[in-house]
C-alpha cells in the first residue's frame, strides 16, 4: 500500500537550479525516504531533465520520488507521486488524471478539515505545517502541534510535517503524530 511509504524524512530539493552531487549526498548520509522535486522556473526542458535524473537517483536509493504540484510532470517521468498546494490543481482531478497507482499528497496548513477532505476525496497522506518558523515560506501559515495531535485520531492516512523541522525539533513533530517529517533547509543548509 503506497500510504504505508509515507514515513521517516522527507527531503525537498531547493528551488533553484540542482545540485546533483548535495541532492545525492543527503539521500545516502541521511537515508531521506521521500524526496519532492520542488523547481518553480518555467523552463520546461529543466524541470524535465531535473526529474528524469532525480528519479534515477532515487530509485538506486530505494526512496520515494514525488514532484510539487505538476501532475503532468509526474505523469511523464513516471514518479511515484505529486504533491498539492491549495491553489494546484483540485485533488479529484489529480486522481482521475493519474489512477490510483501514484502518490497524492495535499498541503493543508493548519486546516483540519482540509485534511478530512483530502482523505476522503483519495489523497494518500496530508501535510500540515508550518509548525516551526520557516526561511523557506516565513510566511506560511504556522500549525500548531496541537492539531496534528487532534487530527491524528480523525484520519487514517499518513501526516506529514513541514516548515522550519530540523534534525534538532524534529522529534516534536513525531511526538505529535507525523508519520514523516519534511526538510529543506535543514537538510540542505538552504
Amino acid at each position: 500500500m503506497l500510504n504505508q511509504k509515507i514515513q521517516g524524512l522527507y527531503g525537498i530539493t531547493p528551488n533553484k537550479d540542482l545540485n546533483i552531487s548535495l541532492i545525492k549526498n543527503v539521500i545516502k548520509k541521511h537515508k531521506v525516504n521521500i524526496l519532492q522535486y520542488r523547481h518553480k522556473t518555467q523552463d520546461e526542458k529543466i524541470k524535465l531533465e531535473e526529474a528524469k535524473y532525480l528519479l534515477t537517483l532515487c530509485k538506486e536509493h530505494n526512496t520515494l520520488f514525488l514532484v510539487n504540484d505538476d501532475i503532468n510532470l509526474c505523469e511523464k517521468v513516471g514518479a511515484d507521486g505529486v504533491h498539492l498546494g491549495k491553489n494546484d490543481i483540485e485533488i479529484s482531478l489529480a486522481r482521475k488524471q493519474l489512477g490510483e497507482k501514484f502518490i497524492i499528497g495535499v498541503s493543508c496548513y493548519n486546516n483540519p478539515e482540509r485534511a478530512i477532505e483530502a482523505q476522503d476525496i483519495g489523497a494518500n497522506y496530508v501535510a500540515f505545517g508550518s509548525i516551526f518558523n520557516s526561511k523557506t515560506k516565513p510566511s506560511a501559515p504556522h500549525c500548531s502541534l496541537s492539531i496534528i495531535e487532534n487530527i491524528k485520531n480523525e484520519i487514517n492516512i499518513p501526516i506529514v510535517g513541514i516548515g522550519g523541522i530540523t534534525f534538532e525539533n524534529q522529534k516534536y513533530a513525531y511526538a505529535a503524530g507525523c508519520d514523516s517529517v519534511a526538510m529543506l533547509e535543514g537538510l540542505f543548509n538552504y
